[in-house]
C-alpha cells in the first residue's frame, strides 16, 4: 500500500479532529487562522458543483466601505453533518446576515471563518446568501480606481468564499460603480444600467476557476481594443501620455496575439475562456497576474519609453507570454493545493521562453534562457535558506512564502532538462494529455510525472526526487589527471545526493575546440585524452547545466583573462556566470573580475551579455568593494559607462550603459554630468529622456545630496504630469531627504499597514533609505525592519516579504550589518522555517559582501 505526501499530511493534522468527531458529529473541521489543509480536504470531499454570484457596491470615496452580497450555490454531502466553514476575514465585524436556502442561518465567527450551523443545510444543492462589508485588504483601493488581487489565499480577506484552489467555481460579478468609471471582470459584460451618477454592470458567469483568480478592476480607465486573428482583445489603462500609448499599442496587441496563437498550436486546445481583456495598473505589485478574462499588468512593464533597453523589450514579450500561458497552465488546469503552485509558474516561464522565439529571430534564445534563469536561481540555491522546488504546505496562510526564484527561475531549467530526457515530441504529447484530462479541474505534479513516465524509459520519479523535492545544487569540480579531465560531483549539504544531468563540456586546445556530451549520473566521470595542451575546460558550455561549477586553476586563469573573446556567445555567457561563482566562492577577487568585465564591455556586442555584465559591475562596485576601493575605481567605471552611452551602438545598448552610469556616478565630474542631463543642459543624441528617466536622475542627485537638492525635487515634482506617478513621487520623497531623522520618520510610518498598501512605493522608499551612500545612517533601521517581517508576511502580497528584506539589506556590506542579521536569526527561534529561509536567502549576500569589503567573519 502506498501513501501519498498529501495523505501523510492529512494523517498528521487530523487525529484529534477525527477522534473528537466520533464523539461529537457536529464538530467543525479545523478552523484556525488561514485555510489549513485538513479543512480544505474536508470541504473538497463534501462540496461540489460550486457557483458564486457576487454583487458589490463601490462608493466613489475610497474612505467609504464597499458593501457586498454573495450567493453561493453548491452541492453538499457530509454524512456527519459538520458545520459549514466559509472563509472570510473578520466576520464578526463585517457580516450583516447569513441565510441558507431562504432561511436565516445560525452562524459563529471563528478566526477568519464563518461557521454555519448545519441545521439550515440540505443534503443536495444549497444556496447560502451572505450580506457583508467587503474588506479592503485585497481590494487595492486608490482615489479613483481599485483592483482585486487574491492570490494565493486573499480572496477571503475581502469576500466570503471557500478559499482553496481545488474548489473551482463559476463566478458572476455585478458591480455598482460611479457613472464615469469603467470596469472589467472575469466574465464577458452582459448588461449595464444607469441611475443618476451611478451605473451597474453585470458580467456573465465564467467557466470554473479557483478563488485566487476571481478578479475585477474598476475606475477611471481608458479603453482600447483591437481585432487580432479574429479575436477582440481589449486593453484598459491609466496612462496620460498619448504618444507613449501610441508608440507601444501595436506591439502590445501583436505580442498577445502571437502568444495565443502559439499556445493554441502547441497545446492543441483553443483559448479556454470566453474573452481576453487586460488592465494596466500603475505600481502593480507584480509584473502581471493571470486572471482569466482580465489579466492585470504593471503599466510600466508594457508601456516602454523610447530609451527602453533590449532587456526591457524582451522582458515585456516574456511577461505577456508568461501571463498568456497561464490561461492553460494554472487557469484551465489548476494545482490541487499550493504545494504545487510551482507547476503553474514553471510552465508559464518555460512556455514563455519558447513563445518569444518567433518575435525575436535575431536573439540567441538559448543564451537568453541561461541568463534569465541560472544567475537568479543560483542567488538562492547557494544560500543556507535554499528551498526545494516543491515544498510541503500545511496552511494557505504561508503559501506566499513558497514563491521566489526557485519556482520562477530554477524550475524552468529543471523542466527543460526533463524535456530533453523525455524528448520534445513525447513531452508535448504528455502535456496535451495532461491538459485534456484535467481541463477545468485540478492536478498534482505526480499526475503529470505519471503521464510523462509512460512515455519515457527513465525512472522520472527518482529524477524528480532530487531535482524537484530537494533543495540546493550540486558542486561539480573540474580537475586534470594525467591526460584526462575529471568531473567530480559532490553534495554541498553532505547528504550523499547525486543530481543526474547531461553536461556539455567545452575542451579547448590550440586549434581545436570540441564539446563533449557527458552523462553525469554518479559521483565522477572521466573524459579520456582531454587535457593534453588543454587551455580550458568549461563543464557547462551548453548553458543548460545547473550547479556550482568549480574550475581547475589553469582554466580559471585562462578564462579570467580571455572570457570576453570566447565564441559562441552562449559559451561566453556561461563562462561569465561561472566566473561570477568563482568570485563569490573566493577563488578570484572582485577587483580582478571588475577589470575583466570593464575590458570586455568595451567590445561586447551581444546585448544579453552586456546587460548581465553591467549588473555584475554594479554589484561589485556597490557591494563587494570597500568605500575606499569604490572611490578609487569610480572614475574608471564612470568613464567606461559614459563611453558606452555615447558610442556607436544601438539605442537599446546605449540606454543600458546610461542606466548604469546614472547608478554609479560618484566623482564631482560624474555628478555634475547627472545634473546637466537632468536640467537639459546636456543631451544624448537619439536618446530623449522620458519623465521616468528624469525622475530617476532626480532621485540619484538627491541621494548624492547635491547643492539645492530639495529645490531640485520640487521642480521634478512639478514636471511629473501623470497623476499616478506624481502620487508615487510624493510618497517616496521623504526617503530621499538629507536629514536622517526625516528618513527615520518615513520608516516609522511604515509600521502602519495602511502606509504599506502601495508595496512598490514602499520598496522604492526602503531602497532609498538603505542606499549604499546612506547605509551607515540606516544601520539602526535594519533590526526593526527584520522584526517586522512576520507581520509583513501576514499582511502583504506574496512577493512582499522577500522584497522587503532585499530592499532593507541589499545596500549594506558593513560588518555591523552582517552582525545585525546574524543576531536576528540567532534570537528569533520562533520564526517559521520558510520565513527563516527567506531571511537566510537575503542575508547570504550581506555576509559575503561584508567578508570581502570589510573583512567580516561569521
Amino acid at each position: 500500500m502506498s501513501v501519498s505526501p498529501a495523505s501523510l499530511r492529512l494523517l498528521s493534522v487530523l487525529p484529534g479532529f477525527l477522534l473528537a468527531a466520533c464523539d461529537r458529529p457536529t464538530l467543525p473541521p479545523p478552523t484556525e487562522e488561514g485555510i489549513p489543509w485538513a479543512l480544505a480536504e474536508h470541504r473538497h470531499r463534501t462540496i461540489s458543483n460550486l457557483e458564486y454570484s457576487i454583487e458589490l457596491e463601490v462608493p466613489r470615496e475610497s474612505s467609504l466601505p464597499v458593501r457586498g452580497r454573495t450567493v453561493m450555490g453548491f452541492g453538499w454531502n457530509d454524512p456527519d453533518r459538520h458545520p459549514l466553514v466559509i472563509d472570510f476575514m473578520r466576520p464578526g465585524e463585517r457580516v450583516e446576515s447569513v441565510r441558507a436556502n431562504g432561511v436565516a442561518a445560525a452562524w459563529t465567527p471563528v478566526e477568519d471563518h464563518i461557521v454555519v450551523d448545519p441545521g439550515a443545510l440540505l443534503t443536495g444543492f444549497n444556496r447560502v446568501e451572505i450580506v457583508y462589508e467587503a474588506g479592503d485588504e485585497a481590494l487595492n483601493r486608490a482615489e479613483d480606481f481599485l483592483y482585486t488581487l487574491f492570490v494565493p489565499d486573499r480572496a477571503h480577506f475581502s469576500l466570503p468564499v471557500f478559499d482553496q484552489p481545488n474548489l473551482k467555481a463559476s463566478v458572476t460579478w455585478t458591480l455598482d460603480i460611479p457613472g464615469e468609471w469603467r470596469a472589467v471582470a472575469n466574465g464577458p459584460p452582459a448588461e449595464m444600467s444607469n441611475l443618476d451618477d451611478r451605473k451597474t454592470l453585470s458580467f456573465l458567469a465564467t467557466r470554473p476557476i479557483p478563488t485566487y483568480l476571481f478578479a475585477f478592476a474598476a475606475g477611471r480607465f481608458e479603453e482600447d481594443a483591437e481585432l487580432v486573428d479574429g479575436r477582440v482583445i481589449r486593453m484598459f489603462h491609466r496612462e496620460t501620455d498619448t504618444a507613449l500609448v501610441a508608440r507601444n499599442r501595436d506591439a502590445i496587441f501583436q505580442l498577445h496575439g502571437a502568444a495565443l496563437a502559439w499556445l493554441e498550436e502547441y497545446t492543441g486546445i483553443a483559448y479556454p475562456f470566453q474573452k481576453f481583456d487586460f488592465v494596466l495598473i500603475p505600481s502593480f505589485q507584480y509584473g502581471g497576474m493571470e486572471h482569466p478574462g482580465g489579466i492585470l499588468y504593471r503599466q510600466d512593464r508594457l508601456m516602454l519609453d523610447e530609451t527602453a533597453t533590449q532587456a526591457q523589450v524582451l522582458g515585456r514579450a516574456s511577461l505577456i507570454a508568461h501571463e498568456t500561458a497561464h490561461m492553460w497552465f494554472g487557469d484551465l488546469v489548476t494545482m490541487s493545493w499550493f504545494d504545487d503552485v510551482w507547476t503553474k509558474e514553471v510552465f508559464a516561464n518555460f512556455m514563455a521562453a519558447k513563445i518569444v522565439h518567433p518575435s525575436f529571430p535575431d536573439i540567441d534564445h538559448d543564451l537568453r534562457f541561461l541568463l534569465a534563469h541560472h544567475p537568479t536561481a543560483y542567488d538562492v540555491d547557494r544560500t543556507e535558506g535554499a528551498n526545494a522546488v516543491r515544498q510541503p504546505l500545511e496552511n494557505l496562510r504561508e503559501a506566499g512564502t513558497l514563491y521566489g526564484a526557485i519556482i520562477y527561475q530554477k524550475a524552468p531549467v529543471v523542466m527543460r532538462q526533463l524535456e530533453e530526457r523525455v524528448g520534445p515530441d513525447a513531452f508535448r504529447d504528455g502535456l496535451r494529455e495532461y491538459l485534456q484530462v484535467f481541463s477545468y479541474g485540478n492536478a498534482t505534479w505526480p499526475d503529470l510525472i505519471d503521464i510523462l513516465d509512460r512515455r519515457s524509459e527513465e525512472d522520472l520519479g527518482a529524477w524528480s526526487r532530487v531535482w524537484v523535492e530537494e533543495p540546493g545544487r550540486p558542486t561539480v569540480t573540474v580537475s586534470r589527471q594525467g591526460d584526462d579531465v575529471i568531473l567530480a560531483q559532490e553534495d554541498p549539504a553532505r547528504r550523499g545526493r547525486v543530481w543526474p544531468q547531461t553536461l556539455g563540456v567545452a575542451l579547448v586546445r590550440e586549434g581545436r575546440d570540441t564539446v563533449v556530451q557527458v552523462e553525469l549520473v554518479g559521483r565522477r566521470v572521466r573524459i579520456s585524452g582531454g587535457s593534453t595542451d588543454l587551455r580550458y575546460a568549461l563543464p557547462n558550455a551548453s548553458g543548460l547545466e545547473y550547479g556550482l561549477f568549480l574550475l581547475d586553476d589553469p582554466s580559471l586563469e585562462y578564462l579570467s583573462e580571455r572570457v570576453g573573446g570566447l565564441e559562441p556567445a552562449l559559451r561566453r555567457g556561461a563562462a561569465w556566470v561561472t566566473l561570477w561563482d568563482q568570485v563569490l566562492e573566493g577563488r578570484t577577487t572582485p577587483g580582478a573580475f571588475l577589470d575583466a568585465a570593464l575590458e570586455a564591455l568595451s567590445r561586447e556586442e551581444d546585448e544579453l551579455i552586456l546587460g548581465r555584465l553591467l549588473g555584475y559591475v554594479s554589484t561589485v562596485y556597490w557591494r563587494l568593494l570597500s568605500h575606499e576601493g569604490r572611490l578609487e575605481r569610480a572614475g574608471q567605471v564612470e568613464e567606461a559607462m559614459w563611453r558606452g552611452a555615447t558610442g556607436d551602438r544601438p539605442v537599446t545598448a546605449r540606454a543600458s550603459f546610461l542606466g548604469t552610469y546614472r547608478d554609479v556616478a560618484l566623482t564631482p565630474e560624474g555628478v555634475s554630468r547627472l545634473e546637466r542631463l537632468w536640467s537639459g543642459e546636456e543631451r544624448l543624441p537619439g536618446m530623449p529622456l522620458s519623465e521616468s528617466d528624469q525622475t530617476a536622475l532626480a532621485t540619484e542627485l538627491a541621494l548624492r545630496e547635491v547643492e539645492g537638492w530639495s529645490a531640485l525635487l520640487d521642480r521634478q515634482e512639478d514636471r511629473i504630469t501623470n497623476p499616478d506617478r506624481r502620487a508615487r513621487f510624493r510618497f517616496v520623497r521623504p526617503s530621499l531627504d538629507a536629514d536622517p531623522e526625516i528618513r527615520r520618520a518615513f520608516f516609522e510610518s511604515l509600521r502602519d499597514p495602511a502606509n504599506r498598501e502601495r508595496e512598490p512605493w514602499v520598496l522604492a522608499g526602503l531602497r532609498n533609505l538603505h542606499h549604499p551612500l546612506r547605509s551607515a545612517s540606516a544601520l539602526p533601521l535594519i533590526r526593526p525592519a527584520l522584526d517586522m517581517v512576520e507581520e509583513i508576511q501576514r499582511t502583504g502580497d506574496i512577493f512582499f516579504p522577500q522584497r522587503w528584506l532585499g530592499a532593507t539589506l541589499d545596500g549594506h556590506n558593513e560588518a555591523e550589518a552582517a552582525d545585525i542579521v546574524a543576531g536576528f536569526l540567532s534570537e528569533s527561534s520562533g520564526l517559521s522555517p520558510r520565513l527563516r529561509g527567506k531571511v537566510l536567502q537575503s542575508a547570504d549576500m550581506v555576509w559575503r559582501s561584508a567578508s570581502m569589503a570589510s573583512g567580516w567573519n561569521r
